[in-house]
Parts: C-alpha cells; sequence; structure tokens
C-alpha cells in the first residue's frame, strides 16, 4: 500500500513537474519580452508596444504588468496583482490570484533611469493540475484495485498450497496416541518430504524405546513378584509351625510389611504401565465396563465380608476402546480405596454404565469422604490424607489418574449420597 501511494505520488508529480516548467520558461521569455518594449520619456516609464523587439505576450496566454516599486500600475494589464519581487536576483516565482483562479507568476525587478521597475507576468493558459489530479486519483484507485487483486491471488495460492500441509497436519491430528505408524512418503509434496521422513525416524525411535520400556517392566514385574510372592509363603508356613508361637506377634508384623511391600510394588508397577510413553503403542480393544465391573467386585467380595461391608453392583452395559489391564487397574484401585476408608457396617457401591452419551465408571462408599479443599492433592503421588487410617503408600487415586489421562477421561471427585462419603467418577470421552 505504501509503494502503491508513493508510486502514485510520482506518477502526479511527473506530470505536474513538465508544465510547472514549461510555464516558467514561458513566464520569463514574456518578462523579458515586456522589458524590451520598456522605455523612459520625460522622466516617466512607458510602455510602447511598437519598439523593435521581440513580441509581447498575447493575453491569451500571458498577462503583465509594469509597475514602479510602490506598485503604481506603469502599463499593461491592471488584473495583475503588484508582487513584490525578493532575493538579490530581484525576480521570482510566485502563486497569484486573477479572477478566482490561481496562477503562476513571474516577477521581475530592474533599474530604469525613473527608477526601479516592476515586471510581473502571469500564465492563464489553462492548469494542468486538475488533469494531474485526475490521473492521481485514477492511478490510487487501479493501484489499489490490483493491490486487493493481488492479495486476493496470495490468498488463494496460499490455501491451495497449504493443502497438503493440512492435510498431513489432519491425519497426525486424528491418530490416537498409540498410533506409531509411519506416514506414507510418496502422498506428501516434496517439499513437505524431509518433514515426514524426520516425523518417520521419530516414530521409529518411539516404537523401538516403547517396546525397550515394556520388556523392562516386564522383566521388573517378574523379578519383584516372585520372591515377595515365595517369601509369603515361607512366612505362612513359619507362622503355623508351633515352634513359632512366641514370635508370632513379630511374624505377623513382618508378614504385614512384607503385604505392604507386595502391595507397593504392585502399584508402582501398575504406575509405570499407566505412563503414556510406555502406553504409546499399547493395542486397545472394546472394553465391556459392566463385565469388568462384576468382575472386580467379585474379587473383593470376600475380603468386603469379613470387613462387614456391603459391596454392591449397579451396571448397565457399555464399552470403551482401552487396554484390559489397565481399566481393571483403574478399577481395582478405586474399590480398594473404597474398602480401605469405609468403616465396618458401610456400603461400598461399584456402578458402570452411559450417562449423556458418555461411558463411565463410578465407586461411591460412606466413608469419611475427602474435603474438598483435598481433592485435587489426593491425585498426587504419594500423598495420603492426614490421619488415615491404614499405611497406604498414595498411589491409588494417582494411577486412577494416569490412566485416565491416558484415555481423555476426567475423573471427578464429589461428595456421595446425601452428603456422606466419597463418590469417584471416571468419564471416558
Amino acid at each position: 500500500m505504501l509503494l502503491a501511494l508513493c508510486g502514485g505520488l510520482v506518477h502526479y508529480f511527473n506530470n505536474v513537474a513538465p508544465g510547472v516548467i514549461n510555464s516558467d520558461r514561458l513566464l520569463k521569455d514574456a518578462a523579458n519580452a515586456v522589458i524590451a518594449h520598456v522605455s523612459v520619456e520625460a522622466g516617466r516609464v512607458t510602455l510602447d508596444a511598437s519598439a523593435a523587439g521581440p513580441p509581447l505576450p498575447s493575453p491569451d496566454t500571458t498577462l503583465f504588468a509594469v509597475r514602479d516599486p510602490q506598485g503604481r500600475l506603469l502599463g499593461g494589464d491592471a488584473r495583475v496583482p503588484p508582487t513584490p519581487a525578493s532575493g538579490e536576483a530581484g525576480s521570482g516565482f510566485a502563486v497569484i490570484r486573477i479572477e478566482q483562479r490561481n496562477v503562476r507568476s513571474f516577477t521581475s525587478r530592474f533599474a530604469t533611469p525613473a527608477g526601479m521597475a516592476l515586471v510581473t507576468t502571469a500564465d492563464v493558459r489553462p492548469g494542468r493540475e486538475p488533469a494531474a489530479r485526475y490521473g492521481l486519483m485514477s492511478t490510487l484507485l487501479w493501484d489499489f484495485v490490483q493491490l486487493d487483486l493481488t492479495m486476493v491471488l496470495v490468498w488463494v495460492g496460499i490455501q491451495v498450497g497449504l493443502r497438503p500441509m493440512k492435510r498431513l497436519r489432519q491425519e497426525i491430528a486424528l491418530r490416537s496416541p498409540q498410533d506409531l505408524r509411519a506416514i506414507d512418503e510418496s502422498s506428501v509434496p516434496r517439499e513437505l518430504a524431509p518433514v515426514v521422513v524426520t516425523l518417520n525416524r521419530l516414530f521409529g525411535t518411539l516404537r523401538a524405546s516403547v517396546q525397550s520400556q515394556q520388556q523392562f517392566i516386564a522383566n521388573t514385574a517378574h523379578q519383584l513378584r516372585t520372591p515377595i510372592t515365595g517369601l509369603q509363603a515361607q512366612l505362612d508356613l513359619l507362622m503355623s509351625e508351633a515352634a513359632a508361637a512366641p514370635v508370632k506377634a513379630r511374624l505377623m508384623t513382618l508378614q504385614e510389611g512384607i503385604h505392604q511391600l507386595a502391595h507397593s510394588a504392585n502399584q508402582l508397577l501398575t504406575l509405570a504401565r499407566a505412563d503414556p510413553t510406555v502406553n504409546l503403542a499399547a493395542k486397545n480393544q472394546n472394553v465391556a465396563l459392566d463385565a469388568m465391573a462384576a468382575e472386580v467386585v467379585a474379587q473383593f467380595f470376600d475380603r468386603a465380608l469379613k470387613s462387614n461391608i456391603d459391596l454392591g453392583l449397579d451396571v448397565t452395559p457399555a464399552t470403551v476402546p482401552a487396554d484390559p489391564s489397565l481399566i481393571d487397574d483403574l478399577l481395582i484401585n478405586l474399590v480398594d480405596n473404597a474398602l480401605k476408608y469405609t468403616p465396618s457396617g458401610g456400603t461400598v457401591t461399584v456402578s458402570a454404565g452411559r450417562q449423556n452419551g458418555n461411558a463411565y465408571i463410578a465407586v461411591e462408599d460412606t466413608g469419611p469422604g475427602i474435603p474438598e479443599a483435598d481433592r485435587q492433592r489426593v491425585r498426587q503421588r504419594f500423598y495420603r490424607l492426614p490421619n488415615s487410617p491404614g499405611h497406604g503408600s498414595g498411589l491409588g487415586l494417582a494411577i486412577v489418574e494416569e490412566i485416565a489421562q491416558l484415555y481423555g477421561a476426567s475423573v471427578s471427585i464429589t461428595s456421595g449420597a446425601d452428603g456422606r462419603g466419597t463418590r469417584i467418577a471416571v468419564r471416558f470421552p
């Protein structure tokens, strides 16, 4: 826009400047012609049109007036106003007004025996400035029309040119975090090929890293679980021996510690498996939440009976695409937490189904509840509420949060029915 404006102004001055130069030359020639016809008779300056010399300017093109330094008209056209010359050269150009028109004039001062005289000439030809101004406006108008058309063409060109990039972006955006397939390099334009090659190399590195980490977790799980299970079995046998009666209290403390160690190890491994970086390449399948909830409730039924807790189930059919083992871990941690904090005679209800089109899992208990101020903090790893019963590791809800984030689900913690206990719901997208 600035270049178009500058170009229009240059075009305008290029049109006006030749006319101004031509007018200045005409005014100077007319002034010299008038001076050649000026004479002094009887001490007075007069204008002799018949004197030898160049012809006087035509009144159709140039008007002139001869005046003394005081501005008194000595000869010529009285419509030409007096314009005193300035500067050492005694001449100069100016714009004067004649009959409601602005015209260019030239004033020359010269000496005569009767004193100094002023000759003013004025160019009264039709001016070129209106045409130049019209030319300026038409030039600017056309330049801005061209600019608008160019911007439209550039916008269309960019939109068309960026279509392959938009398609590539959409293809990557629509992929799930678990999809690390290589992008087809033959379907992208030449300019984007290096980017796609680099992305495919990155995907390959991630696949290798994920496989390595999954193998490490599998090996770690085996190495930890096997000796802990053996230690628990040996301790159970030892406690059944009559010789262990004197130290049975200590053995029970040791047994509780080993049980807690096994539980913490399992939770740590579950937390590692729930990490998104580990599950990038996980293969999901449709998981029936109602069936999964029923299986988990069956696992905890004996524990609920021993604790005198009413463990109930309220489910309707609902499925989500996920790793069954991770959904199982999520439910186990929710139910384990609920049973751990619900006192004897309380109630724990596991529900699953669909609400407003979204699949959900929820566990509600009649325990002490979670204060609203701590509902965000309990999601953090290793955080336990003050004065919490038992010897939990503070990883249960952290595992639930990690698995929910992996599948884009939201975890809400609210009070249970009638404001009692806690209700934790996981809603899937």
